[in-house]
């Protein structure tokens, strides 16, 4: 009497989340390395609003604010900046991220034991990485022209927290954006509300100076809070609620940009 012959159970195959997001940081790091315009553009496009506003428009908007000479104003406006550098690499992790979306990567590592939304964190500590470097670059081109923050270094050290946060959100936010367009086109357009969101804030000048309808608007957005919390530590001035209403905003920012990209990536990559 012959025996069936039963063939072996297919092995489970595991994966390890954290490993797994540090080899797609890995990798979103490799393509930074080859291509720095991404990091060149995160510096290059504040300090062209530093340059323009301090020494074109700063005696005038200095003195309507209450500060004078361009120093004065430089001390203003350079939290404003720095806020606008990390939206500025909203773009480049929303181009990179609908680029493995539309190229069949994505196809490619769904074949993989690879932990779902590995791909998604990867970018998004990639893309803190790349903002900190950008604002390395911003700082030190402030301090150049004369910039000198009341800041110690607790002021300093919570100066990189709320960066970080907010760098995490508008990440996660530009993530899912990239997994939202359909072509890399889109993905370039959807993310530039965000660099002019601080210019509607208090970047340039105080909420408190505009019109009405706009200094309501201004009062109620994110990125004021945003612009102040910074502008206090690095001044040395009491922050009031404002970290307070940055992290509340971050939380939801982050939480929204986290779902939605996790949806769409789990819609599109299936398909």
């Amino acid at each position: 009497m012959s025996s069936a012959t039963i063939a072996p159970a297919p092995r489970k195959t595991t994966t390890h989340p954290f490993n797994d997001a540090l080899t797609m940081l890995g990798r979103n790091l490799k393509r930074m390395q080859r291509d720095p315009s991404q990091v060149i553009v995160v510096i290059a496009l504040p300090v062209v609003f530093l340059l323009l506003f301090v020494y074109v428009f700063g005696n005038t908007l200095g003195t309507g604010i209450g500060v004078h000479g361009t120093d004065g104003y430089l001390s203003y406006v350079v939290p404003g900046i720095l806020v606008i550098g990390v939206a500025a690499g909203a773009q480049g992790t929303s181009i990179s991220v609908n680029s493995d979306m539309t190229e069949g990567i994505i196809s490619r590592f769904r074949t993989m034991a690879i932990a779902r939304g590995a791909v998604l964190t990867g970018h998004v500590v990639g893309a803190i990485i790349q903002t900190f470097l950008g604002m390395v670059g911003v700082m030190a081109i402030s301090l150049l022209l004369g910039y000198r923050p009341a800041a110690d270094a607790a002021d300093w050290f919570a100066v990189v927290g709320i960066l970080a946060l907010i760098a995490f959100a508008l990440s996660w936010l530009s993530v899912a954006l990239g997994t939202f367009a359909n072509s890399a086109t889109v993905a370039s357009n959807l993310p530039m509300p965000l660099v002019l969101l601080p210019c509607l804030g208090s970047g340039f000048v105080p909420a408190g100076s505009m019109p009405d309808g706009l200094r309501w608007f201004s009062e109620h957005q994110p990125f004021t809070p945003f612009i102040e919390s910074v502008r206090s530590l690095l001044n040395g001035t009491p922050a009031g609620d404002d970290i307070l209403v940055t992290a509340i905003w971050c939380v939801a920012i982050a939480l929204l940009g986290y779902a939605w990209a996790l949806a769409q990536y789990n819609r599109k990559s299936i398909r």
